[in-house]
């Protein structure tokens, strides 16, 4: 007999297999990041800035939606989304897909860009590597500048665990008293207000016969690491470990509630700053085991929550990188196109409109016909932002 072909009636729009999870997706959207900076066709620091973006995003994919998935599992939530996943199995196919792409994001950086930056002249330097010269400039650095801004906190029955503020560098320390043979743990904050990569002079950086040195420099926690005996005078450092932590921080803005909604947004936006509970705990991978119980426990996380690191925490401060004028090693600048229809009209300068030759404004271009604008390949200034500032300055507007 021959085959019926199926009609729409036929099909369960409930059946699972229909459906695509929402925070998969997102995953496969950020692999994609992923990829261009994988990719050897995107100029240097390019690739440097998606490796960055990537981290980025996945931050704020914890901190909104790791962090719901992790309150309705504490909340006893047992409804499936469409794709047939409860939120405890969104959590697990998350760590799954995640961590191979963490692992790729760091074996890249580490083996293919940081030596393709050396190689254009961009050395983020280890700090053991320094010579005596550059270790002196270094530590005088610290005491100037970043000693007055670090506030050690030492942990012990006297003194609670302090609060770690969302997307923090620290270090985990572990002192020990020469005195008493006690050790006991401190938690150093990396200050945010410093940059994160901290450039040398230019006669102090590395000398490439070769090709010209575009940047020099090491890392802040470095840095700060190993200057550790100047915070705890008196004390034997034994070890030290980087972590990082992410909160949860999704705003929960009730607009039609807000007396001021602006106010009220930076209320929100200030809380995000310090965040509710921890949701994420990145480590360096070599960090002792009794190190790693301690901040599990006093950051009431999970084993599943923890991402070993192979390399730099927080490789969303590479961005930086992207302020050095190196036209060659990024993509050229983009121009957008105006819309013909559109050239030559009417341009708001403050209260006063000034005239094209033809006398068209926006309000006259549209009202000739629907307009239809494509970002990026056509130009938003010349469009949507002349638009709306027109229409701002406009007696006539009631509102936008």
């Amino acid at each position: 007999m021959p085959r019926t072909k199926k009609t729409a009636t036929d099909i369960n729009l409930k059946d699972p297999q229909y459906y695509f999870n929402r925070e998969l997706s997102w995953l496969e959207f950020n692999r994609r990041v992923l990829h261009e900076a994988c990719d050897p066709r995107t100029p240097l620091l390019e690739r440097l800035k998606f490796l960055a973006i990537f981290s980025s995003n996945l931050d704020e994919f914890f901190m909104v939606r790791v962090a719901a998935l992790k309150e309705q599992v504490a909340a006893k939530v047992t409804q499936l989304t469409p794709d047939g996943r409860t939120p405890q199995e969104q959590l697990d196919a998350i760590s799954q897909r995640l961590r191979p792409l963490v692992t790729q994001q760091h074996q890249h950086f580490e083996q293919v860009i940081r030596p393709a930056l050396a190689q254009a002249g961009i050395y983020i330097l280890d700090y053991i590597d320094l010579n005596q010269e550059q270790r002196t400039y270094l530590q005088d650095y610290f005491e100037e500048q970043i000693f007055p801004v670090l506030t050690p906190l030492a942990i012990d029955p006297s003194h609670p665990f302090p609060f770690i503020s969302n997307l923090s560098l620290n270090l985990a320390v572990v002192v020990k008293n020469p005195d008493t043979d006690a050790e006991f743990f401190a938690r150093v904050k990396v200050p945010k207000a410093l940059p994160r990569f901290l450039a040398l002079p230019p006669e102090l950086g590395v000398q490439a016969n070769e090709q010209p040195v575009h940047w020099t420099g090491v890392l802040l926690e470095q840095v700060l690491a190993h200057n550790l005996e100047s915070l705890f005078p008196g004390m034997n450092i034994q070890e030290y470990y980087l972590f990082r932590i992410t909160r949860d921080s999704d705003l929960e803005l009730e607009e039609d509630e807000a007396d001021d909604l602006l106010q009220a947004i930076e209320q929100e936006l200030r809380k995000r700053r310090v965040g509710g509970s921890t949701v994420r705990l990145e480590i360096e991978s070599h960090i002792p085991e009794s190190v790693r119980l301690k901040l599990l426990q006093e950051l009431d996380l999970e084993e599943t929550d923890v991402y070993e690191i192979q390399g730099l925490l927080g490789l969303g401060d590479l961005m930086s990188f992207l302020a050095l004028p190196l036209p060659e090693l990024k993509d050229p600048p983009w121009k957008a196109v105006v819309p013909p229809r559109v050239q030559g009209i009417s341009v708001p300068i403050g209260p006063e409109i000034q005239e094209s030759e033809e006398g068209k404004d926006f309000f006259s271009v549209i009202k000739e016909g629907d307009l239809l604008v494509h970002h990026p390949y056509e130009s938003f200034s010349s469009t949507v932002v002349r638009f709306i500032t027109q229409a701002a300055y406009d007696p006539d507007v009631l509102a936008i």
